[in-house]
């Protein structure tokens, strides 16, 4: 029996924010990045949706991070808004449509403390 045909003319269904905040969860994995937390701040927060926050050894840990989960996203149809910060300074936040991730090396984000600001978000997804 002939394996079913897909119509090229179906699109596979779009991504939600949530996917992509997951997605960005998994890269960060992926690169090593560690203490990955996915936070729900809707009805919290007017800007975003989602908050990804993680922590990364070292500036070029960062940078690294960084550009891998730009790329993914790029990949698949959601592209950086903004950027702020640098790896050298300790920090760098990527602001997606709904979606903002934060990259710390541990003493800024221990400066930050940015799970003790938005306390009230829903945590989602934490990996260690």
């Amino acid at each position: 029996m002939p394996e079913a045909q897909k119509s090229p003319d179906i699109q596979p269904d779009p991504m939600s924010t949530e996917d992509y905040a997951r997605l960005v969860v998994d890269q960060a994995s992926d690169r090593l990045g560690s203490d990955v937390v996915l936070l729900d701040v809707v009805g919290i927060s007017d800007f975003a949706d989602y908050f990804v926050i993680v922590s990364g050894e070292t500036d070029r840990h960062l940078e690294a991070m960084a550009e891998d989960i730009a790329r993914a996203l790029r990949d698949r149809g959601l592209r950086v808004s903004h950027r702020e910060g640098t790896g050298k300074g300790g920090w760098v936040l990527l602001d997606f449509p709904g979606i903002i991730v934060h990259l710390f090396t541990r003493p800024q984000r221990a400066r930050y403390d940015l799970e003790s600001l938005w306390a009230r978000a829903t945590e989602i997804v934490r990996v260690q």
